[in-house]
């Protein structure tokens, strides 16, 4: 009999986003197959202090990630295993190693979406679901990933981004550059952050120094983009590594005039709708620049794609990617491959195997040049 893969879930963490990581992680551990995986789960609090799995399993029933065993994952790649810790934070006499075959990070926004836990496992030689640093880095930087959209040719709408310290030194100047370059309504966002956390959209001149103020206190840098009347907000789930497909498409209809914090988390009126009830070629369409953004960044496992469709002429607008969705059970990317045939249990474990196999993909790189060719020079 196959040994059980032991899989670490890495979730909660440094950022706005932590209670929306915690609700994915407690269900992707309810529903993982425990036949085939061993579940490890991490649990890190909001000063960024890993948890043992031992403890997180009990923090687990508290409903909050507190404890006081520390552990640290080794960058040694021939370890691939945590470290724990003693009460001050010192490598035990006779260390204990958690052994790990793989590793779910569920940690939405910094220091979990943003390429950082990724860097982290890449030294560790750990396999990991979904994207690598690169694209992990420029799906969390809204500014780094409009560049590449628009080099890309892909349909996306006006925007500009300022700086924290440009706004601070000259208000006056951003307000009436913008007043010239945009109409109104537009969007005001930080552009590292998810879950729409500090986004606003502005619907007259004096809403905006509120809004760009607000984006600031979040983030060094903001973005700026032009807002569209009478749309529709339609996403669609990527899956897979160098041949991906998508699934079906579908539809948020907001609690709120958009989808933010309060529609995703809070708010119960808010609906998805999947699949959605567009035109076929629309939905192709969709599905098909959804490929052309998650090959774009050279994303990898899973990524959600995020578009506006007008309501009069169904013009398809590029919003974003989100490579690390949400994955409650009921979030739109598992509703979105459930609606496409595969299983919320399936989903979970086909994401296993995909970072499976991209890691033995990647140890197939050299990593030594051959000498003689150097002294032959």
């Amino acid at each position: 009999m196959a040994r059980k893969l032991r899989v670490g879930i890495i979730f909660g963490g440094r950022s706005g986003e932590h209670e929306v990581s915690y609700c994915s992680a407690t269900s992707i551990i309810k529903a993982i197959d425990k036949n085939k995986y061993t579940v490890m789960p991490i649990g890190i609090t909001k000063e960024g202090k890993w948890i043992s799995p031992q403890e997180t399993a009990r923090a687990l029933q508290s409903g909050k990630i507190v404890g006081k065993s520390s552990v640290v994952l080794l960058n040694d790649p021939s370890s691939r295993a945590l470290i724990h810790l003693d009460n001050d934070q010192r490598l035990n006499t006779n260390p204990h190693l958690e052994k790990l075959d793989v590793i779910f990070p569920v940690l939405h926004g910094p220091y979990g979406e943003d390429g950082t836990i990724q860097g982290l496992l890449e030294l560790a030689d750990i396999p990991y679901v979904g994207a690598g640093v690169a694209a992990s880095a420029i799906s969390m930087d809204k500014e780094f990933m409009k560049i590449i959209f628009k080099q890309k040719n892909l349909p996306i709408l006006k925007w500009m981004s300022i700086r924290r310290k440009e706004w601070q030194k000259d208000k006056e100047k951003i307000l009436t550059l913008i007043q010239n370059d945009f109409e109104y309504p537009l969007f005001i966002k930080p552009t590292n952050l998810g879950s729409s956390v500090g986004i606003t959209k502005v619907h007259k001149k004096e809403e905006l120094e509120k809004a760009i103020d607000l984006a600031s206190s979040y983030d060094r840098k903001i973005l700026i983009e032009q807002g569209l009347e009478e749309i529709r907000e339609i996403e669609c789930g990527i899956l897979g590594n160098d041949e991906p497909r998508p699934s079906v498409v579908g539809e948020v209809r907001p609690a709120g005039e958009f989808y933010d914090y309060d529609s995703k988390y809070i708010d119960k009126g808010t609906q998805l709708i999947v699949p959605a009830d567009l035109p076929d070629r629309i939905s192709k369409k969709v599905q098909e620049i959804a490929l052309c953004a998650f090959k774009a960044i050279d994303a990898a496992g899973m990524a959600r794609v995020d578009f506006f469709v007008t309501k009069k002429e169904n013009r398809i607008y590029l919003n974003e990617i989100n490579t690390i969705p949400g994955f409650t059970s009921v979030s739109m990317y598992p509703r979105l491959w459930e609606a496409t045939g595969i299983s919320y249990p399936k989903l979970i474990d086909q994401l296993i195997q995909l970072a499976v196999e991209r890691h033995q993909d990647k140890s197939q790189n050299k990593i030594s040049y051959d000498e003689s060719k150097l002294l032959d020079r």
